[in-house]
């Protein structure tokens, strides 16, 4: 079988580039607060300006996640939240949006679930891309493989720490965007140094043309804004997840991520 072409990601990112923007990418937890509320704070971040989405994929141990996202994976994993709801979830947003959807998720849930039987599900739900956190690109064959063929991107992480060889493995088998870890740690802790990231981000872009995208430690559009002039993406995850967390209800979590992403989605538009 040959492999099929996903074109959202890839048409999302040169739409951006001809209106000289950096692509917004929040990320959700799903089935935080249930899946009833992921389904409303999906649509509010898209009427937000969202370019891209990632969707978590909860998981008993989140090593590479910071206490918000810990305590978000918690709250789904008791209202219920499996593999197989988020997908169904992804199946009915598709009939209301073309926004490109990223699993963002551990190996252990996606494994159980089977390579074969995951790539065809996603793909058939509408899923773009998958990041595995803790699947290192050298074991990665077991999931890349299956995604490629059903035309679902595999996405992988950089981070400071990075080695030149490492970097050349990634970037050899990534697929979508490639996303760049701004901090060495877990999410949501460490604040990101713009100076810092410019320099490897620069090396990164330099040896491909995926684009690239930084996420970790960004909380405030100021933030957002500098990592837009460096980079191709602005991911934003544990600020949206405090959000939720901290609201009293469905409609104030949604009011309250709707306002801030509209301010970080504008923070990605480069001054003329």
């Amino acid at each position: 079988m040959s492999a099929r072409t996903n074109r959202r990601i890839a048409s999302t990112f040169q739409r951006l580039r001809t209106h000289d923007e950096a692509a917004f990418v929040p990320f959700l937890m799903a089935g935080d607060g249930g899946l009833d509320t992921t389904a409303k704070l999906l649509d509010e971040v898209v009427d937000a300006g969202a370019d891209v989405i990632e969707l978590g994929v909860p998981f008993s141990d989140p090593m590479a996640d910071g206490p918000a996202l810990q305590r978000a994976a918690e709250r789904a994993l008791a209202a219920g939240t499996t593999l197989p709801g988020i997908l169904d979830l992804v199946v009915r947003f598709r009939r209301r949006s073309d926004v490109p959807i990223v699993l963002f998720g551990y190996a252990n849930p996606f494994l159980a679930f089977g390579p074969n039987e995951l790539a065809r599900a996603a793909a058939t739900a509408g899923v773009d891309g998958l990041l595995c956190v803790d699947m290192p690109p050298d074991e990665a064959d077991v999931l890349r493989e299956p995604l490629r063929e059903n035309g679902v991107d595999m996405i992988f992480l950089l981070a400071p720490t990075s080695t030149p060889k490492r970097i050349q493995r990634v970037l050899k088998g990534a697929a979508g965007f490639v996303y760049f870890v701004s901090v060495a740690g877990v999410t949501g802790v460490k604040a990101a140094n713009t100076e810092a990231i410019a320099r490897i981000v620069g090396e990164i872009r330099g040896q491909t043309r995926l684009p690239v995208g930084v996420g970790f430690g960004i909380t405030k559009p100021e933030q957002a804004s500098a990592v837009a002039a460096m980079a191709d993406a602005v991911v934003v995850g544990s600020e949206i997840t405090r959000l939720v967390e901290a609201a009293p209800d469905t409609d104030a979590a949604v009011a309250q991520v709707g306002a801030f992403a509209r301010e970080m989605k504008q923070a990605t538009i480069r001054p003329r």
